[in-house]
């Protein structure tokens, strides 16, 4: 039975989020009350900027990629586990004999909180589900119980709910999203670390005044404090501490500023398919329960339209492979998920209200434990992928993935783990 379930799981995921959501939204539009035409245009305009945003996002990954191995090599770091990067990681939890289990534990938990009001997000982002089912296909392994597997990732579920709808005020006032909620817990997994310092950093005289956001740099710089040129101004600074030639170098800016300059506009053409269904949404509510708010629950990946979202993501990379060279305990050896590190730190980002000093130094933070839990947790990680006949690369013995280096993940894991085997 799991593994019939399994299969039309992984058809409708293999549709990607670029079909599913589209259909998603037509279908919402229809419930809400819109016209077809209307409903589906929206639908149709949301897949469309869905694409670009992942084209941008592909073309970020590419020119990192060389980048991070040559920094890398240079610094001459030889760890012995190595980051496989969340695709790999996403189909090894997909692997999990349970894990088609958890649409279905999923969608009726966020139906019912949102009919006992316990939460304000509908949560449409359905191909990240995956994150829940490693939490679930972990506590399996650590226990030996499915049961337990299939709770935690229930309750993973039901906790990216509730801060979903705790952020979305933050999401709706920087990034200019109303109605919108990141239910993703690679954005949301180390709020409960972050918010803290935040306002310890509040407190602490220098570092308290210290503001630089995309706005205030170009005031302060002119031309030069563009997202465009800023953009290439880092990829050129990445280049040549990755030690390229010239021409590599004037390759990875072009394509950094392209990304600064792109990603908006692709986040943009998204908003525009999403703001009549955001607006038939809260008319719904406004009519049929008295104005109760609800939010749709989106990936984070719309919150890379912002400037400083990408801007600390990049800067974090040279850091983070400074922090996998110097810091005691760590055996992960990071790269293919340094992409992911604007995802990581958006929320972050957003709490600091754009300020990049303040993400960055947060940010440095972060790193430094994602590589502390990554190592931690390495083992389970690589047992998984062992399970589901997973191929490690080339002289790999041990795997791990910074994506799902995440706190909320490691607590689910290891207070699970006190009541197994």
């Amino acid at each position: 039975m799991f593994s019939a379930v399994n299969e039309i799981v992984q058809f409708i995921l293999g549709l990607g989020a670029s079909v599913m959501l589209p259909i998603i939204i037509f279908i919402f539009g229809l419930i809400l009350g819109q016209k077809p035409s209307r409903a589906f245009k929206s639908g149709v305009t949301i897949g469309v900027g869905f694409i670009g945003i992942n084209l941008v996002i592909e073309l970020l990954v590419n020119e990192l990629g060389p980048a991070a191995t040559a920094m890398v090599e240079r610094v001459g770091l030889e760890l012995r586990i190595i980051d496989v990067g969340w695709p790999a990681m996403a189909s090894i939890s997909w692997a999990w004999a349970a894990a088609a289990l958890m649409f279905p534990i999923g969608l009726a938990i966020n139906a019912l909180m949102l009919a006992t009001k316990t939460t304000k997000t509908l949560n449409v982002d359905l191909w990240n589900y995956w994150q829940f089912v490693f939490i679930g296909a972990a506590v399996n392994f650590v226990t030996g119980s499915l049961a337990l597997g299939l709770i935690a990732g229930g309750l993973a579920s039901a906790l990216a709910l509730v801060m979903a709808d705790y952020t979305a005020p933050y999401v709706e006032k920087f990034y200019n999203m109303p109605g919108i909620s990141f239910p993703h817990i690679t954005a949301l997994g180390y709020l409960p670390i972050a918010a803290p310092l935040n306002k310890l950093l509040d407190k602490i005289p220098g570092i308290n005044k210290l503001y630089a956001d995309p706005e205030t740099i170009q005031k302060r710089f002119g031309v030069f404090g563009e997202p465009l040129i800023m953009g290439l101004l880092i990829g050129a600074i990445l280049g040549i501490v990755a030690g390229f030639p010239l021409a590599d170098i004037t390759r990875i800016a072009i394509s950094m500023a392209a990304v600064m300059y792109l990603m908006p506009r692709m986040v943009g053409i998204l908003m525009e398919g999403l703001i009549p269904i955001s607006e038939s949404a809260r008319e719904l509510m406004q009519k049929k329960f008295g104005g109760r708010q609800l939010y749709i629950g989106l990936d984070a990946a719309v919150a890379l339209g912002e400037p400083s979202v990408i801007a600390v993501g990049l800067l974090l990379v040279p850091i983070t492979i400074l922090l996998a060279l110097i810091l005691p305990g760590n055996q992960v050896l990071p790269f293919a998920d340094l992409a992911v590190i604007p995802f990581l730190i958006c929320l972050v980002v957003a709490f600091g209200r754009g300020n990049v000093i303040r993400s960055v130094i947060l940010g440095t933070v972060i790193m430094a434990l994602v590589l502390l839990i990554a190592t931690n947790i390495s083992d389970i990680q690589t047992a998984l992928a062992v399970n589901a006949g997973v191929d490690f690369p080339e002289g790999a013995t041990q795997i791990a993935n910074l994506d799902r280096a995440n706190f909320l993940t490691w607590v689910f894991i290891r207070v699970f783990g006190l009541f197994g085997k």
